[in-house]
């Protein structure tokens, strides 16, 4: 079993909400000091604000790019990525583009992630790239060009879902992505995981993060 520490360590504790306010957006900061979170993940506009009160905490700052639906044109997708980097973001959980998946063309589903991928490490080397699969909407064949692709275009994780979307992470998808992606890439379960059983089922099937908003009741059912 895993310490409260230990398990803090795997959560990225999540506020995505259109309805968050700059209130709501500090106290999801001040809990992550409290309790020892991975980072804190936010919409982009927030970066500069969660810098200020993490400043001097060891803390990450992850942030959202072509949230939720990843359907905006890759351009786009690049400059979120790159404004929030130079403020202080070092992780980028970018939505794929289901559609562009869908219709086929996984060249441009790859150069979609291939072009958030290479902005991101150009401003900041140590950065890290989760590509949102939307595990929900594909089917088993999806599932695995996702992954590949993902793989391809050198994101660093693999992710399970918005929590925006048709249906959250399962431990049969998280057992999936990580079989596909193999040891070099991280896998983040997100979407419902509101409870330490959850959590821990998660962790066992691969997944190496968490994505919760409900990550306090997590660690306080840990012993």
């Amino acid at each position: 079993m895993l310490t409260k520490h230990e398990l803090a360590k795997y959560i990225d504790h999540t506020l995505l909400k259109a309805t968050a306010t700059f209130e709501d957006i500090k106290l999801l900061c001040l809990e992550a000091k409290e309790y020892g979170f991975y980072s804190v993940c936010v919409n982009s506009y927030y970066v500069k604000h969660v810098v200020n009160i993490l400043r001097g905490s060891n803390i990450n700052v992850a942030v959202t790019v072509g949230f939720p639906l990843g359907a905006m044109s890759t351009s786009s997708k690049v400059f979120e990525a790159a404004e929030a980097v130079k403020a202080g973001a070092s992780e980028v959980d970018m939505v794929m583009n289901v559609g562009l998946l869908k219709s086929g063309d996984f060249y441009a589903v790859q150069e979609d992630i291939a072009q958030v991928v290479k902005i991101v490490k150009e401003t900041n080397s140590k950065a890290k790239v989760k590509v949102i699969l939307e595990m929900g909407y594909l089917d088993e064949n999806e599932k695995v060009s996702a992954c590949q692709l993902a793989k391809a275009a050198k994101a660093d994780f693999v992710k399970t879902s918005t929590g925006f979307g048709s249906g959250g992470a399962t431990v049969e998808d998280v057992a999936i992505m990580r079989k596909l992606v193999g040891d070099s890439m991280g896998v983040k379960a997100s979407g419902g995981i509101r409870d330490l059983k959850t959590a821990l089922a998660m962790i066992e099937a691969g997944a190496t993060r968490i994505g919760s908003s409900s990550g306090i009741a997590i660690i306080q059912d840990c012993n």
